[in-house]
């Protein structure tokens, strides 16, 4: 599901993909079934491809993440969080690639 620049990330691979990584992270929690998150794929695509090698991509499928998404508390999906160091920076409620990236120079400033 994940494009080359999207990195797919559950419980096991979190902490080396997430916490380790030098870039700040933007985890896009989603599931095969939920419509809007299929919708929101294209998006996120582009977010990688405009922020590649200043913002790392993952995504969390919910159906084999739960423990990640307790951790974030994580009610509905999509949910978008821009981590760095595993800590949470912002959780992100745009679901436009242009409001996506306003929120993401925020933090890259």
């Amino acid at each position: 599901m994940a494009s080359a620049l999207i990195t797919s990330v559950d419980h096991q691979n979190f902490d080396a993909e997430v916490v380790q990584s030098d870039l700040p992270v933007l985890i896009d929690f989603w599931a095969p079934w939920c419509g809007p998150c299929i919708a929101l794929n294209p998006t996120i695509d582009a977010v990688a491809a405009l922020y590649e090698g200043r913002v790392k991509v993952v995504k969390a499928n919910l159906d084999e993440s739960k423990e990640l998404a307790d951790r974030f508390g994580v009610r509905g999906i999509p949910a978008l969080f821009l981590l760095k160091q595993g800590e949470v920076l912002q959780g992100i409620h745009a679901q436009t690639k242009t409001r996506i990236c306003v929120e993401l120079d925020k933090h890259l400033a």
